[in-house]
């Protein structure tokens, strides 16, 4: 596992705590969590918005990549911000 120096500014710092005693773990612990989570969430982003680019672009295959993704998905690929 590789190791990472973060400085926090205080309100972030206490929010991290906060969390971590509710959560009955350690800060560095729910920081990591969070973190992969922030991580995931923005390569799905990330993903979901070339999916939206491509078939506004009116690429060939558009509708076989979308296929997979429910409708209520699709609304949103608008809503996310840059």
């Amino acid at each position: 596992m590789a190791r990472v120096n973060l400085t926090l500014d205080r309100e972030t710092f206490d929010k991290l705590s906060r969390h971590a005693k509710a959560c009955k773990a350690p800060p560095s612990t729910v920081a990591r969590t969070l973190l992969r989570e922030a991580l995931e969430r923005r390569e799905e982003l990330a993903r979901r918005k070339k999916l939206a680019e491509d078939y506004s672009s009116g690429r060939n295959d558009a509708r076989e990549l979308l296929a997979g993704l429910q409708v209520p998905q699709l609304e949103l690929l608008g809503d996310e911000e840059d």
